[in-house]
């Protein structure tokens, strides 16, 4: 028997985790969690999954925050996350801003392609979670299933439409989290019974 596959989820920052602003969450002082996402991701690790973030930080290139800036509000995610047993493994940012036209910079699936590399696993079937259309594309394009929650953009882009095929959309993460968790295992064997 070869060792099980990694279970892997990947999911957006802003609009998923944490609360969004149109103004970019420029400190940790702006960095405030979603109710109930945090205990979400701790659900998923006590499930066995693997925990990844990739997140569009184009504040970095627009020079609304830096690099000592981001880390912190990264600490400030993982200090949170530990306090109710979730742990994130690895967090993925795109620093730049679309006029770079980077290859890493969702809806360009670059950083998921070094998702993969990075775990030496192939994303087909791996569940992502946004709330933007780029999110879903970006995975989509990795071979992922996609998943919108209506926090953040969300509502937004539900209205707005044009998902990625198979898309399935739930009000929030911790909403994912529960039917994912849910997903459906080997079928009962029937017993028939004579008289």
């Amino acid at each position: 028997m070869g060792t099980p596959a990694l279970k892997l989820i990947i999911l957006d920052r802003d609009g998923v985790i944490n609360h969004d602003s149109p103004d970019f969450i420029k400190s940790p002082a702006e960095w405030l969690p979603i109710p109930g996402s945090l205990e979400a991701i701790a659900r998923l690790n006590q499930a066995g999954y693997r925990v990844i973030v990739a997140s569009n930080q184009s504040g970095i290139a627009r020079e609304y925050f830096d690099m000592t800036v981001l880390n912190a509000i990264h600490q400030k995610m993982h200090t949170l996350a530990q306090q109710v047993g979730a742990d994130i493994d690895a967090i993925f940012f795109c620093p730049h801003a679309g006029a770079d036209n980077c290859d890493c910079r969702k809806p360009k699936p670059g950083m998921f392609h070094e998702i993969a590399k990075r775990y030496n696993t192939s994303l087909k079937g791996v569940p992502t979670v946004g709330d933007s259309l780029r999110d879903l594309q970006a995975g989509f394009i990795s071979g992922c299933v996609p998943y919108l929650v209506l926090t953040g953009k969300g509502e937004k882009t539900n209205e707005t439409g044009g998902l990625p095929p198979g898309t399935q959309v739930f009000p929030d993460l911790a909403a994912v989290v529960s039917h994912l968790l849910k997903a459906p295992a080997a079928p009962a064997p029937t017993v028939a019974f004579s008289i």
